[in-house]
């Protein structure tokens, strides 16, 4: 009976010494180490940045869902972006880097983010060439103007699925997020559980070099802005 209390008094012991790791996750100060922290993937694994010591790790915290009806359409596009160079430079054993996109969602949740993927980007690309410009009000041409030049380029995946090679993180408990200062119920002109888009390199140290917080949902770095970057810190 001892034997068996002992051992579930360590069972309680590392689940709540699990759960208090990611509870220490505090904002991440550019020239400062950034916090460690342990989450499942949507895909099915689990990463602790801590295990990914030696590498190089770009963070995107992707705001996800634009209102409760939508997601976001720039999200999906950032995703596409980065995980397109993947599937055809091998960015992450050319920077010895792993990519990580962190949403504040459960699994269920998830499932509809991946569901919508193909429609949010189908949305930019309606956006980027409408029908009928000529009839487009000034605002939606104004639309339409930016999100040719910020976010160009149009995605043909191979069998025309959304691939997902890079590791989508379930902050489900919105742990992480609410410690980095991420985590919203309202920004941007929207009320529903979201995280503020903000990208985050730390070097193979585990020190944060580069932060870039948006300061609206169009307001993105490109991934080639942020892989010059870091091939300026690879390169030295």
């Amino acid at each position: 009976m001892k034997k068996c209390s002992f051992i579930l008094s360590l069972l309680l012991f590392a689940t709540s010494y699990a759960y208090s790791q990611n509870e220490k996750v505090q904002v991440g100060i550019v020239g400062e180490k950034f916090s460690d922290f342990t989450l499942k993937t949507y895909q099915g694994n689990q990463v602790s940045t801590s295990d990914l010591r030696g590498k190089n790790i770009l963070l995107i915290s992707s705001r996800g869902k634009y209102n409760d009806a939508y997601w976001c359409g720039i999200c999906f596009y950032q995703y596409a972006e980065y995980a397109y160079l993947e599937l055809t430079q091998k960015i992450r054993e050319k920077y010895n880097m792993e990519i990580l996109f962190l949403l504040p969602y459960t699994k269920d949740t998830l499932a509809s983010w991946e569901k919508n993927f193909p429609g949010g980007l189908a949305y930019m690309d309606k956006s980027r060439n409408p029908d009928n410009p000529q009839n487009l009000s000034d605002a939606q041409k104004n639309w339409m103007n930016f999100v040719r030049n910020h976010y160009p380029r149009t995605f043909n995946f191979p069998d025309k699925k959304i691939p997902l090679p890079l590791p989508v993180l379930m902050d489900d408990k919105q742990e992480v997020s609410k410690g980095l200062d991420v985590m919203r119920t309202e920004w941007d002109g929207t009320k529903v559980l979201q995280n503020v888009p903000v990208v985050y390199f730390i070097d193979a140290a585990g020190v944060l070099r580069f932060k870039y917080i948006s300061q609206s949902t169009a307001d993105r770095p490109t991934a080639e802005y942020v892989l010059n970057f870091i091939e300026s810190i690879v390169k030295k």
